[in-house]
């Protein structure tokens, strides 16, 4: 046999996936490429790896037991660069992250500086909602976790960022009377929360009660991305992170609704198990945030600032 690492990457993406298509997008190879290489590989076995049925790609027994191995053996190929990262005095290893939808807005802005002065890190970040995020830190899968309410029920170090502001929001577009009050507003147009679990819709429906608004017309939304294009169809309103927001306001295609108990203030944090041991890796990772946070959100976030 003479397979190449490369080939057992890309089985076992494609194992992992279920699919070629899903395989080649998360290895930013072509369809085609991709099914070259699994024919070459799949060349040197007798037992088939996959079948199709329909439509459909399965990965059979045979080759759920290579693609077991695969993982592993990519690991060790992994763990033989990080210690040799490591041996040349340099930081390596895997970081990871789980953030709030919302937070991919926040998150990257500060990781580039860390990620771009240590090639050996491997960064895997998770983006999903509040309920999955928090799963993710109490299953010890993540080193660290970005959200903007803290869990009660987990004993956790904290490094605050910097604040979530949320506002009432509205699509430029969206046809109605004119010069209506923001409670109105809220009482008789179309709602738009986002699923059940996120942080957003939490904050959102608090509000409501803390002002005694109710309303039935409400549309439910499982991402911020949809979320804002509704909007800027005229769907309806919400109340929703700033964070996300730039580039749509300054095109005109949203507008803040001011209105007398926003914005909903909170903070961005991260937030790691404070029984966790954390690696090296994550421990310089901490440090570059001590050194370089203020200079990031001066240097990123100075619009954000300017909105009360």
């Amino acid at each position: 046999m003479n397979y190449t690492l490369n080939q057992l990457n890309i089985f076992y993406k494609i194992a992992q996936n279920q699919s070629i298509t899903k395989a080649a997008e998360e290895l930013h190879l072509t369809q085609p490429a991709v099914s070259i290489q699994l024919k070459n590989f799949q060349d040197q076995f007798s037992i088939p790896l996959t079948e199709v049925v329909g439509r459909k790609l399965y990965v059979t027994d045979f080759g759920k037991e290579i693609a077991e191995a695969a993982e592993q053996i990519l690991h060790q190929v992994q763990a033989i660069d990080y210690k040799t990262h490591a041996f040349e005095g340099h930081i390596a290893g895997r970081l990871t992250i789980s953030t709030v939808s919302t937070a991919k807005y926040v998150m990257p802005y500060f990781l580039t500086g860390f990620m771009d002065t240590n090639p050996g890190v491997d960064l895997v970040m998770d983006v999903t909602n509040k309920a999955k995020v928090i799963r993710s830190l109490e299953q010890n899968a993540v080193d660290f976790a970005l959200v903007s309410v803290l869990p009660d029920h987990l004993k956790v170090n904290r490094v605050e960022l910097m604040k979530n502001k949320l506002f009432l929001v509205g699509g430029t577009s969206r046809v109605g009377p004119k010069k209506r009050s923001a409670t109105r507003i809220l009482k008789e147009e179309p709602l738009i929360l986002r699923e059940s679990g996120s942080a957003t819709r939490n904050a959102m429906e608090s509000f409501l009660v803390s002002k005694s608004i109710q309303n039935p017309r409400k549309l439910e939304l499982t991402s911020n991305e949809a979320l804002k294009q509704a909007l800027i169809a005229g769907l309806g309103y919400s109340i929703m992170p700033l964070i996300g927001l730039k580039n749509e306001l300054k095109n005109g295609d949203l507008e803040i609704i001011p209105m007398r108990g926003l914005p909903v203030i909170t903070h961005w944090n991260l937030i790691w198990q404070k029984s966790k041991n954390l690696s090296p890796t994550a421990l310089a990772f901490l440090d570059y945030l001590a050194e370089h946070k203020d200079e990031i959100i001066a240097k990123h976030f100075d619009w954000f600032e300017k909105y009360n």
